[in-house]
């Protein structure tokens, strides 16, 4: 009989070794031994002698029967029989009528966006689409992305609508995708998603793994860019690019690396089914990590990363601690847990800093998701000492970010028609709400998950819902429920931007090729753009809920990966709301007991 083992090496089943000894042991009473004795020897040779006549008898009985059958009893038998028959013939017609046409399940306004904010991805995505790409007006595009660099770097995610892929942005995106899977897989299956978040996540994580050696123990640079941003001069489809796109990369750049880190190192728990792949995922992720803090941790000396025009780190210390939590996830080491809740990295982290963006989670700030998460932690495993100190300082740390998300905080100010300022009324403020809108969410299901009915913030009491009724609020702002009435998701109802300043949306698909100066006048267009680029979240209104479709303004106009990512995440954990609940376990399946035997 074979033996089935659990991840530390336990074993389920009981084997007929086990069987035996437990009957030798007195456990006699699972059966009736007497069943099991033998007949006595009289008996057997009578049985024996006697079997001839008694053969002969029942011959002869059965022979009588045959020949004494009642014709009426016969009749009467048939049409019970047919009537019976009838019945369930009947029944089991009427049942399959029923089930045939059964009206499906009603979907709610967040599954439905839910699947439309994906479908943004696939009209992202750069270097041979596949055949379930699903976007009509797409097609393959640069093809030859650093030729001559490693393998090459086709692939990947235009990280907006100007053709240019930036690693920083997407790693955060595919954390913060796989993040939402590990939490609300169900959720996915539910909507019919499941296998297309995958697909998602993992063309992204392909793709990264092409921007370092990563089948090397140490690496010494990784990519940061590829392409480069001519708006200005330059307006065509990404289909007909064919000039030389510019490599840059990075050599010191630790909060890139770090970043990098924890996107692969979260995919590769979406995919620990698929060994081979998940372990690749670790590999890459462990030499990331090593490679953005050079193997000293707290104590890291060198660079920081170098400027950007669009995505510069303003620091790399959380990121080493966001980074180091899904380390820790996805490996069990614990020198990943030994360092995240030292109270150097901390510090230097500056993680219990109040701040004007104390608790704005985005693609340059990790402090709030990497407190959420170490909160995680001491919610479900209780680890006790040493780690409870530091642990509970990030609890305490991330209720207070959550309280200053409701209506009675004055951390954060709302615009008129409700929607919170997170980046204090600079433009492109949807992307900071829906990273918040998902903390919230996420925070109540683990209070539901531990039987907490809310929590004290300052002099007053909130329950649980509440916090996820600030989550409400925001995700149906951007929905439709706002001043304008518009939805700020593209193909989310009849009122949505129709100039966004996307390159690709904004063309024509049966223009193939044409120059830069060409494409202009589409740019320049007073027309609406010929193809919806549906799911996409574009930046978002201003601080007076004013909002410019205009294809040339981009703040107002221009949707992201980064931000799309937040969308979904915040639209799954809302999605079908007659369910709440988390996946408690998956996460941290890599983490060993803290008591092996």
């Amino acid at each position: 009989m074979s033996e089935r083992s659990n991840l530390w090496g336990g074993t389920f089943d009981i084997t007929l070794e086990m069987e035996d000894q437990s009957i030798e042991s007195g456990h006699r009473h699972y059966y009736d031994r007497s069943a099991y004795q033998s007949p006595l020897e009289d008996e057997v040779k009578q049985g024996w002698l006697l079997r001839p006549a008694m053969d002969m008898e029942m011959k002869r009985k059965k022979k009588k029967r045959c020949f004494n059958i009642n014709p009426t009893v016969l009749i009467r038998t048939l049409v019970v029989v047919a009537v019976l028959a009838g019945f369930v013939a009947l029944v089991a017609f009427l049942a399959t009528r029923r089930h045939h046409h059964r009206p499906p399940p009603v979907q709610d306004n967040y599954t439905i966006a839910l699947q439309r904010a994906l479908m943004f991805f696939n009209a992202q995505r750069s270097g041979k689409l596949p055949a379930n790409n699903h976007v009509s007006w797409r097609g393959d595009s640069c093809l030859d992305d650093g030729n001559g660099y490693l393998n090459g770097l086709e692939g990947g995610y235009y990280d907006g609508g100007d053709a240019v892929k930036y690693s920083f942005p997407a790693s955060f995106a595919m954390t913060m995708l796989s993040w939402s899977v590990l939490e609300y897989s169900a959720k996915y299956e539910t909507a019919g998603e499941l296998n297309h978040v995958k697909d998602i996540i993992r063309w992204g994580t392909d793709y990264l793994l092409k921007t370092f050696n990563s089948s090397a123990d140490t690496i010494d640079k990784i990519v940061l860019q590829v392409g480069k941003n001519s708006s200005e001069n330059c307006w065509i489809r990404p289909e007909s690019i064919n000039y030389p796109r510019p490599v840059i990369p990075c050599s010191t750049c630790p909060a890139l690396a770090a970043e990098m880190a924890a996107a692969l190192a979260a995919a590769s728990i979406v995919f620990k089914d698929d060994h081979k792949y998940s372990k690749k995922l670790v590999h890459g992720a462990d030499i990331l990590f090593k490679f953005a803090t050079k193997g000293e941790g707290e104590r890291y000396a060198g660079g920081s990363d170098p400027p950007s025009n669009f995505y510069n780190s303003s620091g790399f210390w959380d990121e080493f601690v966001w980074g180091g939590a899904w380390m820790y996830c996805a490996t069990g080491n614990s020198s990943y847990i030994d360092l995240v809740t030292s109270p150097g990295l901390a510090k230097h982290a500056e993680a219990f800093w109040g701040g004007p963006d104390h608790g704005v989670h985005g693609w340059d700030n990790k402090h709030a998701g990497a407190q959420l998460l170490m909160s995680r932690l001491r919610m479900f495993l209780d680890f006790g000492y040493p780690y409870e100190e530091m642990l509970k300082n990030f609890h305490e740390q991330i209720c207070e970010i959550i309280c200053s998300y409701l209506p009675g905080s004055h951390n954060f100010k709302r615009t008129n028609g409700g929607l919170i300022e997170l980046n204090h009324g600079k433009p492109k403020p949807l992307q900071y709400v829906t990273n918040a809108a998902f903390l919230a969410t996420l925070y109540a299901d683990y209070l539901e998950a531990t039987l907490t009915p809310g929590w004290q913030c300052g002099a007053k009491f909130y329950p649980k819902d509440a916090f996820r009724d600030f989550a409400k609020t925001q995700i149906d702002y951007i929905l439709g429920r706002n001043l304008r009435h518009m939805s700020y998701v593209v193909g989310f109802s009849d009122h949505f931007p129709q100039y966004v300043h996307h390159k690709g949306a904004s063309i024509p698909g049966y223009i193939k090729h044409q120059s830069c100066q060409e494409g202009l006048r589409w740019k320049e267009s007073k027309k609406p753009n010929p193809n919806t680029i549906v799911g996409a979240m574009v930046g978002g209104p201003d601080k007076h809920d004013g909002f410019q479709d205009n294809r040339s303004n981009y703040n107002f106009t221009e949707p992201t990966i980064a931000g799309n990512a937040g969308l979904v995440a915040a639209l799954v954990a809302l999605s079908d709301g007659s369910k709440t609940g988390i996946d408690k376990n998956t996460m941290f399946y890599a983490i060993p007991p803290f008591s092996m035997p």
